[in-house]
């Protein structure tokens, strides 16, 4: 008899969605990761008196959420309380010109209006096809399974209206989407930032990503406490119905036998027997080292082998204790979406740090929860990327130090922001310590890449053409990284699940 009748290996998000399920449908399971909180990356870090997130920033789609706790039966505002965030997005660009959007689709439209009229005509059209885009498209596929052709195609043909707004922007550019809408350079250039929301510069990444610009209009929030208020409410929920959690436990063995899964070995050499196997785990990962190139087909080798990771975002933590010359809880210090491609070849494919071309994604959470820092201080993450092994260094030999001397002066020179006044906490989570903390290959913080051959039903799927008993989520799976695609990858697997063994 085994010792469960399921293991999840990972405690972020998609495999806290599918352990809460499952506990709750019956099974008897057991969570493990190998670091001594849950979230993944949607967890977070304790420096002296300010509490940093590791991870994502805000919430959107939240009706991917509330659909877990529904599932489990109870209410997600008895788990997790939101705050709402509005303006969406402060701006400075290199002259330190300050300008935001807010949530409000009209008061939107009268910030594009004070850079061109056209543009804002313009916004009327993106943001109508955006919210039926929203409506019939993104929000069907956030939770659909999606993992060979024919069951895309079954989602599409019970949603005919989902190939009028997806069909024509699969094949375009995100970059060609946008200056389709779009002519004044501010106004792209404010709206460029979303391509790399999945690891890819505007001109690859695919044209439905644009409508990220608008998704975030539908309501974005931030949970009070931080981001991990949200795998902490999803765990409590889970521990309530009887699920056991087993931290600073790591998987180094899927065990099998014959076509089947048995269970998980411990790099401690503890064996643990289930027939059911839920991974949350980078599938490279998963397939290339906890089963192993003897474990698997070649063909299947071959393929995992082919996908790319994404790339690794550096983040800079920050305590301070006065209020910085910031206004929103987003702000992007941005320059034109052509540096935004120059990053991506000139830079990251050269193994070059960004230098003068960086941008930033400044997150001040402090200025919407101020439980997070001192009275009168406040948090900021600084969020950009950089390569795994760039050749001005070693991560750990130095660069880490000189790249937080080199970005806080960067924001000082050139976007006007001085951070290092006040400055009482810094640390630096770079592409090893990322690998290291999250065991994210290379510090994917994405997962894999993910342009339009690398999407859907093109990813690994949720459920193992292999073994029978294994089944995947998390970012490397359909939808990628993210907090309700993650999410929503827990949902989707728990449902293939059932229909295999419910």
């Amino acid at each position: 008899m085994s010792d469960y009748d399921a293991i999840v290996v990972g405690a972020g998000l998609g495999g806290l969605t599918a352990a809460s399920q499952l506990q709750n449908k019956g099974f008897k399971t057991l969570l493990l990761d190998h670091c001594d909180q849950v979230g993944g990356c949607c967890g977070s870090m304790q420096i002296g008196d300010y509490k940093f997130d590791t991870g994502p920033s805000v919430v959107e789609l939240l009706f991917v959420i509330d659909e877990v706790f529904t599932n489990i039966g109870r209410k997600r505002e008895d788990y997790i309380e939101w705050i709402d965030i509005d303006p969406i997005y402060g701006f400075v660009d290199n002259a330190g010109k300050h300008f935001s959007y807010p949530t409000s689709i009209e008061g939107t439209r009268e910030v594009i209006a004070k850079f061109s009229e056209e543009d804002a005509r313009a916004w009327d059209r993106f943001a109508d096809l955006g919210a039926n885009a929203l409506e019939k498209a993104f929000n069907i596929v956030m939770t659909q399974p999606m993992t060979t052709l024919s069951a895309a195609a079954r989602v599409m043909v019970k949603n005919p209206a989902m190939m009028k707004y997806m069909a024509p922007y699969m094949l375009k550019s995100f970059q060609q989407v946008l200056t389709g809408f779009f002519k004044d350079d501010s106004v792209v250039s404010s709206m460029c930032l979303q391509s790399y929301f999945i690891g890819l510069p505007p001109c690859l990444a695919p044209g439905y990503i644009a409508f990220l610009a608008y998704s975030e209009h539908d309501g974005i929030v931030y949970p009070k406490g931080g981001m991990d208020m949200i795998p902490k409410g999803i765990c409590k929920a889970f521990e309530e119905d009887g699920g056991k959690v087993q931290l600073n436990s790591t998987v180094s063995k899927i065990l099998t036998e014959g076509k089947k899964v048995t269970g998980v070995e411990l790099e401690d050499g503890t064996r643990i027997s289930s027939s059911m196997v839920i991974t949350n785990v980078n599938a490279k990962v998963v397939y290339e080292e906890m089963l192993g190139k003897d474990r698997i087909p070649g063909w299947a080798y071959k393929g995992v082998k082919s996908y790319e990771v994404s790339i690794p975002a550096p983040m800079i933590m920050l305590g301070v204790d006065k209020k910085p010359d910031l206004e929103c809880h987003h702000t992007f210090c941005h320059s034109s979406i052509d540096n935004m491609n120059s990053i991506w070849f000139d830079n990251f494919k050269e193994n070059k740090l960004l230098g003068d071309k960086n941008f930033m994604l400044i997150c001040t959470p402090s200025l919407s929860d101020d439980s997070l820092a001192p009275k009168g201080h406040h948090t900021l993450n600084l969020v950009s990327f950089s390569p795994y092994e760039p050749v001005e260094g070693d991560w750990d030999k130095g660069l880490r130090e000189k790249y937080l001397e080199d970005i806080l002066d960067l924001m000082k020179r050139k976007f006007g922001l001085d951070l290092t006044s006040n400055l009482k906490v810094a640390e630096v989570i770079d592409p090893k310590r990322f690998e290291r903390r999250f065991l994210h290959p290379r510090g994917a913080v994405y997962g894999l890449q993910q342009d339009l051959c690398h999407s859907a039903m093109f990813r690994p799927g949720m459920k193992s053409r292999i073994y029978d008993g294994l089944y995947l989520t998390g970012a490397s799976t359909h939808l990628g990284g993210g907090v309700a695609p993650t999410i929503g990858s827990g949902i989707a697997a728990t449902d293939l699940i059932m229909k295999d063994r419910g």
